[in-house]
């Protein structure tokens, strides 16, 4: 089993517009609302391309209710630890030409009764998993060692963990030594304190993140595909030209489909080859939306691997 955890999940509300620019009106031409979080979007991929997968997360208040309704028809077990404070709203607004803004909350502070209570579930769930996805951003107050402590649990147990984070719960969840750490390019420069516009500073990048502490490196470049970075090897995965329509969630179908990947044949070059594959399909989809796996299938067959030896 893959297991997820998403200690700051959301509810998306995805709003499609005609277009998306300054000075001028826009008109909607669709809204709905779905359960967003790094983690419940990995495993509903996971789920989809029919891995065994099951999620853990938060839920507070009205919204928190919203968010467990909609996870009632998921298909996998879920795992809600209740907390005080209200679920966050995310928004995410689109156009047709594949302008995106996205805008978070950052949600809301838990307790330390709380934090235990995430924490007992990880470990109740963990020895049947054999990996473990830690996913999204912390939320306020939240020690910045609190997925690090985790990682150190998952270990002794001998469960690979991948992170995917930023700021300073990447930092100290590198120290840690997770199995991957899955940053986009964003995440990549604040954390190295340095702006990636070259593809040797790609490469290069990758090669520094995986010398602080991880075994493997799966640096997300959105419509330039990947990096991957393990010793030894250091590979692109390159995409074919796809019409963008909405990049949202594209890095988290990545995420998952590397880990699945990773987690059926522990082929490195193939799962970034499956995570680029699907990060890609998913693009192509409006709103918070995730390609099924024929779609990402013939996506697969177009993406090229470049070997770059070290």
């Amino acid at each position: 089993m893959i297991l997820t955890l998403t200690v700051n999940p959301a509810i998306d509300r995805n709003i499609m517009a005609d277009q998306l620019v300054f000075e001028d009106r826009a008109y909607i031409t669709d809204i709905h609302e779905s359960a967003g979080g790094r983690g419940l979007n990995n495993s509903c991929v996971i789920h989809s391309f029919g891995g065994k997968t099951a999620a853990i997360v938060t839920a507070g208040g009205e919204t928190g209710e919203r968010l467990q309704e909609m996870l009632g028809v998921c298909g996998f077990p879920v795992e809600a630890v209740k907390i005080a404070a209200p679920t966050r709203v995310n928004m995410n607004i689109s156009d047709k030409h594949g302008l995106t803004i996205k805008l978070n909350e950052k949600g809301y502070a838990l307790t330390d009764l709380e934090q235990a209570a995430v924490e007992d579930a990880l470990r109740r769930f963990l020895p049947q998993a054999k990996w473990l996805m830690l996913c999204g951003s912390l939320p306020p107050g939240m020690p910045a060692e609190f997925y690090a402590k985790l990682i150190d649990t998952a270990k002794a147990l001998g469960v690979n963990t991948l992170l995917d984070t930023d700021g300073e719960a990447l930092e100290a969840g590198l120290e840690a030594g997770p199995t991957v750490v899955a940053p986009n390019q964003q995440e990549a420069e604040r954390l190295l304190n340095k702006v990636l516009l070259t593809r040797i500073q790609m490469l290069d990048a990758a090669e520094r993140i995986r010398m602080m502490g991880p075994q493997m490196v799966v640096l997300s470049l959105g419509s330039r595909g990947c990096v991957g970075a393990r010793e030894g090897q250091l590979i692109e995965a390159i995409p074919p030209r796809v019409d963008v329509v909405s990049p949202i969630g594209a890095g988290d179908a990545l995420a998952a489909s590397f880990t699945l990947a990773m987690r059926r044949k522990e082929d490195f070059a193939d799962a970034l080859r499956w995570g680029v594959a699907a990060g890609t399909a998913s693009a192509t989809l409006p709103g918070v939306l995730f390609a099924g796996l024929d779609q990402t299938k013939d996506i697969y067959e177009k993406v090229q691997l470049r070997d770059n030896p070290r």
